[in-house]
């Protein structure tokens, strides 16, 4: 554990969020190119998604000198890449921090933000996904105005599971993105700023947190969690942003690396034969390098 956290706390490169839910995946289909006419149940669309994954995790673009970490969906914990599990992949053969999506998604919006449905069954997943080489996990809540009852919501949930989180010796990435379309997305920021910085003096024990955060809108906003002792690391997520747009943000940010999720998998389309599909997947993860490398 401990040369898996001096990796993600010195090493270059960014995560990969390939962790789309049942929510998200006819979505990130559609833009691979593959309609809603291509399968007729849940379990036809996670093994396309999968199919996705797989050919993104195998390609010899996809490596540990660029991608530090990669956040998988536990549909994708239970399946195989290469005839090994898809965590253990990573890491034996990547060098790629694997990291589970913990939460079940978001309850209804209340106080102008959406924290996260009740996840009762960390005692049985976080064991098991330890036992398959998994470094971390990640949940995601959502801030949609600046109501300080509603950032305060989000931000104990968030902490009050990384602790249960660490207990199990995982390290947790908190994710309380602020959405980009907030119309007071600068005031949010400063309400969620003030309230992580109350969730760090409140931790005990030994395994940091990681924060993942929307980019903000005055540059190096949350540079102090960068050198946070009880912060392994900030990323941002792209949040909807284009990735020239996410890229550019994300530069002005010394010290953040890059989440992206559909900045990553932009321009990636199914029908592509291997060598323009390796193209353009290793012109995506070095404009997202360099980014990270600020």
């Amino acid at each position: 554990m401990s040369t898996q956290i001096q990796r993600m706390r010195s090493d270059a490169g960014f995560i990969a969020a390939l962790d789309q839910s049942g929510g998200s995946t006819p979505k990130a289909l559609m833009l691979y190119g593959i309609d809603e006419s291509a399968y007729a149940n849940d379990d036809q669309m996670f093994d396309l998604v999968h199919a996705m994954r797989t050919r993104i995790m195998t390609n010899p673009r996809f490596q540990g000198d660029r991608v530090l970490g990669a956040i998988l969906f536990q549909n994708t914990l239970g399946r195989d890449v290469e005839g090994v599990p898809s965590s253990e992949y990573l890491w034996r053969e990547k060098r790629v921090l694997p990291f589970l999506k913990i939460d079940h998604g978001l309850a209804d919006e209340v106080d102008g933000v959406q924290i996260m449905k009740p996840v009762p069954d960390l005692g049985e997943r976080l064991p098991a996904a330890r036992d398959k080489s998994v470094f971390g996990t990640k949940m995601r809540s959502v801030i949609k105005s600046a109501s300080p009852d509603g950032v305060r919501a989000v931000v104990d949930q968030q902490f009050a599971l990384a602790d249960e989180i660490r207990a199990h010796g995982l390290v947790p990435i908190i994710e309380p993105e602020v959405d980009i379309h907030a119309r007071e997305k600068a005031a949010c920021e400063a309400l969620l700023r003030d309230r992580l910085r109350e969730g760090l003096d409140a931790m005990t024990g030994e395994l940091p947190v990681m924060f993942k955060l929307t980019l903000p809108e005055e540059d190096n906003y949350y540079r102090e969690f960068c050198s946070h002792p009880k912060v392994l690391r900030v990323v941002a997520l792209s949040g909807g942003y284009s990735r020239e747009v996410a890229n550019d943000k994300l530069a002005a940010n010394t010290g953040v690396i890059a989440s992206f999720s559909r900045a990553l998998t932009e321009g990636l389309r199914v029908d592509m034969d291997e060598a323009a599909f390796a193209a353009r997947l290793g012109a995506s993860i070095e404009s997202i390098a360099v980014a990270s490398a600020t």
